[in-house]
């Protein structure tokens, strides 16, 4: 069943936050992240600057006109239109093509293989994989001892892909068609970046390896890369689109979720399953209660908690239907000072946002207990 039709009221991510790193397409996943009822904080970590104007491309595309490359290897589809695209503009366009209708002509996968085709070229091989170690695998099995090897570099970095083919004696000329540089404006990613070391967004999306390597660099900068880690590797869910995205991640011991498709849509669908399993669900004063990230679920129905309610609230259910006294409550509230009343004035909002004050008792002089259902209890008693 589709996850929407599961919760026609207020989608399946509803109640949780997630965090965009993307430049490019981030729009398009925003809109699927909010259509399911996620809230949506983006960061573009990176931004992607065409070498229209760039020396290293023009002379790169001069060099192949000049002297044929036995093999053209095709990464990305937005790389390879603006390698055409800028060419044009240079007067070079016709004879670019003319040159790649001569040669072997590989394409990562199909939205690249699109891209060949709208310029009318055909390519010789694509991977059902679109990977990248695929290629190689299939050039270095072909034998690449004396041809020259030509790589559209997509920003992206490809471990030993390169440094593979010299070793086994080809001459690789790289064209570099667009660079990742910072964002212009700083800001969004050191907010993305507070959020997570708060735990305040519950996953983290990305969809290519110079965004995620960018975002822990700039932790690392601001002192805040061990908190991030901390986060990443416990309460915040890293989604990333691929393998090849998740190396930064990786080496860094951050283990990430996947699709099997590299897609947006399969990523999302992924974090519709992902997040709502990770939340907590229990059955309290005859209801159940859904703890999302800034939402609690009462017998299905969304109801919208602010943050000094969700921290009471969580402090609580690490302990079901066991009493929490009002000092370790008040630790739990940000920024509450020594305030006891902070307590109950934040207790009393939580009740009113969940619309069932059963839900949580007040122990006189002692705290306050989720009020978990006697048949409950056992299962908890030992948590």
């Amino acid at each position: 069943m589709d996850d929407e039709q599961q919760h026609p009221e207020h989608g399946p991510l509803a109640g949780f936050t997630v965090g965009v790193t993307a430049a490019r397409r981030a729009e398009e996943l925003g809109a699927l992240l909010q259509r399911r009822g996620a809230v949506v904080l983006h960061a573009p970590a990176l931004r992607i600057v065409p070498l229209a104007d760039d020396g290293e491309l023009l002379a790169s595309t001069k060099e192949l006109i000049d002297q044929a490359p036995d093999v053209v290897v095709a990464t990305t589809a937005i790389g390879f239109r603006g390698w055409i695209e800028a060419a044009d503009g240079w007067g070079l366009g016709q004879p670019l093509l003319e040159r790649l209708r001569g040669v072997e002509l590989l394409a990562r996968g199909p939205k690249v293989k699109g891209a060949v085709r709208a310029a009318g070229l055909t390519e010789s091989w694509s991977p059902a994989s679109e990977s990248m170690a695929e290629v190689l695998d299939r050039l270095l099995e072909e034998g690449v001892d004396g041809r020259r090897i030509a790589v559209q570099l997509h920003g992206e970095p490809l471990p030993g892909f390169v440094e593979a083919l010299r070793a086994g004696g080809a001459e690789v000329v790289p064209v570099p068609v667009y660079r990742w540089m910072p964002p212009e404006d700083i800001g969004p990613v050191d907010r993305l970046l507070d959020a997570v070391a708060a735990r305040a967004v519950d996953a983290l999306t990305f969809t290519s390896a110079p965004a995620a390597a960018s975002l822990l660099s700039r932790a690392e900068e601001r002192g805040l890369l061990g908190e991030v880690l901390a986060a990443l590797g416990h309460d915040v869910l890293p989604a990333c689109v691929g393998p090849v995205t998740a190396l930064p991640l990786q080496v860094r011991g951050v283990d990430t979720v996947q699709p099997e498709r590299f897609r947006l849509g399969p990523l999302v669908q992924l974090l519709c399953q992902e997040l709502p399993a990770r939340a907590r669900a229990l059955p309290v004063a005859g209801h159940r209660v859904e703890i999302r990230g800034h939402a609690v679920l009462v017998d299905g129905e969304l109801k919208p908690v602010p943050p000094a309610g969700m921290s009471l609230l969580r402090a609580l259910a690490r302990r079901p239907g066991w009493v929490v006294a009002r000092a370790e409550l008040l630790r739990a509230l940000p920024g509450a000072g020594r305030d006891e009343h902070a307590v109950e004035t934040a207790m009393a909002r939580l009740r009113t946002a969940l619309g069932a004050p059963k839900l949580i008792q007040t122990v006189v002089k002692r705290g306050y207990r989720l009020a978990l259902d006697p048949a409950a209890d056992a299962k908890y008693a030992d948590d």
